[in-house]
């Protein structure tokens, strides 16, 4: 979210420990954020452990923090507006977040034996999370709030929009490329008659995925993208490819060219960054998303220059913000519920991850785009359809 200028570190590790409290103040007064100020977006510290934290560790020890209670905000959405309006996102990093870097320039976080560690990690934690949190589809990416005026609506107005701009017909193969808990193989099986095959790299996503599509022509596969064998007319992958890495995303993009037939069209439906980076936010990286990146839209037309014709690009990347405000409302409406298994240090963790990313898209500093690309161009132009 933000880090701090690690030419800093060596002189403020020799001088009291109350200077950390100084330079830390001075960090968020220039946000306009006071610490234990009295606006709802002031920060309220309750361990003094908070300055040295934050100061060394940037981003991950706002976020660690926050999470073990050492400080709190009134509205948490108005205090990260400020962090990404001031532009402390882009001070230069500490060195844990150099080091970071580095590990991601010389290896591949992302390579086939590491595939199934995000499905283990985030998308396993606990089916009952997910239903109190999603729509009844079961659908974890962005709505389309268009002329949506809820959650439900809004997810499946994207369904539709996906299936439109698609030009999806009855008895069309489809491949779902990051099916999640199979909502939207089954939407369009149902409504679109096509057959449809979803592959994910989580277990508890297959086994809700075939129990909820067991009557329709739909096959749910635990599988890495990279081993995947087939020939569809139509390919789509939705909340999946910030999760592929910059190293993988030509052979992304070169697997999706090998499946698609020659009159085909492929569908990619991602979060995306405004510059071209190496790796995630690291408190993002530790505590929700591990081993993922958004790509850029530089990073993504390299990728498919030579295998694909681009034929239409929205962002509607605000839409995620009321996405995301629509989740941590059913999140926290079913807390009751939820903490007698999850603790408090997860609730909070789940908070700040919701709101965070909120903010985040209201302040447009991520995106979200859905991508049409063809193998050779669609005959007579394609019309682009919001």
């Amino acid at each position: 979210m933000f880090s701090i200028r690690s030419s800093l570190l060596l002189k403020e590790s020799t001088e009291p420990k109350n200077l950390f409290r100084s330079r830390v103040k001075d960090i968020f007064s220039s946000a306009d954020i006071a610490i234990d100020g009295s606006n709802p977006w002031d920060i309220r510290v309750h361990d003094k452990r908070f300055f040295p934290k934050v100061f060394f560790m940037g981003s991950l020890g706002l976020g660690e923090s926050y999470m073990d209670s050492w400080w709190d905000a009134e509205e948490l959405i108005p205090l990260f507006d400020r962090i990404f309006k001031s532009g402390l996102a882009d001070r230069v990093k500490p060195w844990s977040e150099i080091l970071d870097i580095a590990r991601a320039v010389l290896f591949n976080l992302q390579k086939p034996s590491r595939a199934f560690h995000i499905g283990e990690h985030h998308y396993n934690i606990g089916n009952d999370l997910y239903r109190a949190m999603l729509d009844r589809h079961m659908i974890y990416s962005c709505g389309y709030w268009k002329n949506a005026s809820d959650l439900e609506e809004a997810q499946e107005a994207k369904m539709d929009l996906i299936a439109a701009k698609l030009h999806l017909e009855p008895g069309m193969k489809v491949l779902d490329i990051g099916c999640g808990w199979g909502g939207t193989a089954r939407y369009l099986a149902k409504k679109y008659g096509v057959m449809v095959t979803g592959i994910t790299v989580s277990s508890e996503q297959q086994q809700t995925a075939e129990e909820s599509c067991r009557d329709l022509p739909v096959k749910i596969l635990l599988q890495d993208y990279r081993s995947h064998q087939g020939l569809y007319d139509r390919i789509l992958s939705v909340g999946m490819f910030e999760h592929v890495g910059y190293k993988n995303y030509r052979p992304f993009m070169k697997m999706v060219n090998r499946c698609l037939k020659q009159e085909g069209l492929f569908l990619l439906h991602t979060i995306g960054g405004n510059n071209s980076v190496r790796k995630i936010d690291p408190w993002i990286g530790r505590y929700i998303f591990p081993n993922s990146m958004l790509p850029s839209a530089k990073q993504i037309t390299d990728s498919f220059e030579g295998l694909f014709v681009l034929e239409d690009w929205h962002n509607f990347g605000i839409d995620y913000w009321k996405t995301l405000q629509a989740w941590f409302r059913n999140f926290n409406e079913n807390w009751i519920t939820l903490k007698k298994k999850y603790d408090s240090r997860f609730y909070r963790m789940w908070k700040y991850y919701l709101l965070s990313c909120a903010s985040a898209f209201k302040n447009r500093q991520i995106q979200l785009w859905q991508i049409v690309l063809s193998g050779k161009g669609v005959k007579g132009g394609y019309c682009s359809i919001r």
